[in-house]
């Protein structure tokens, strides 16, 4: 069996200890988190990726529009590119690193509206044109799409993944160190190793 009781440190050494390996993490994530870029070369990151996840996103809604609904189609695409998109923009747009559940789910709401305005975009052409192929379902995916990635773009620079906020978070959900007033006991019970 393993004990996890935890080696008793003298006062002070817990603050070494504990700046010890917060500089350590520091190292690992300044290896992984580049500079963020400025905005004009994250617009550029973010139309071409962007762009990529779409074009891709297009053909895949075309194909699955002939096994179900084109909205249910669109749906799960939308789903499926919205994660890919937003990792590919935490990394190499933003320069952010690897996104976390916050930032999946604020891009979420984001990728929502741009579902809500592709899904009008597509049902406001079958109404004024009822028997429009494919070739215009297309056109019209793609504009809407267009014009809601700028919107995109911009929530995702100015709140998703922001420089300052996202150091704020991450400064703040760090555990204070551990100060020594005094003898401590410590009630760990040994665990069996599984």
């Amino acid at each position: 069996m393993k004990s996890l009781v935890a080696p008793k440190l003298k006062p002070g050494r817990v603050d070494e200890s504990w700046r010890a390996e917060r500089s350590e993490t520091d190292k690992v994530t300044a290896r992984r988190t580049p500079g963020a870029p400025g905005p004009l070369a994250s617009f550029a990151r973010f139309v071409l990726l962007g762009g990529g996840v779409g074009v891709a996103s297009s053909a895949a809604v075309a194909g699955l529009a002939g096994l179900m609904p084109w909205t249910a189609a669109n749906a799960l695409i939308t789903v499926a590119s919205t994660a890919l998109g937003t990792e590919l923009h935490a990394r190499f747009t933003f320069g952010t690193g690897h996104a976390g559940w916050r930032q999946h789910w604020q891009s979420a709401g984001s990728a929502a509206a741009a579902f809500a305005v592709t899904s009008a975009a597509v049902l406001v052409l079958h109404v004024v044109q009822p028997s429009a192929g494919a070739l215009y379902e297309q056109v019209a995916y793609l504009g809407a799409a267009g014009l809601a990635s700028v919107g995109r773009f911009l929530v995702l620079r100015l709140f998703v993944f922001a420089a300052g906020q996202t150091r704020t978070t991450a400064r703040s959900m760090e555990p204070a160190p551990a100060r020594e007033a005094g003898p401590q006991v410590s009630l760990l019970l040994p665990v069996p190793a599984l």
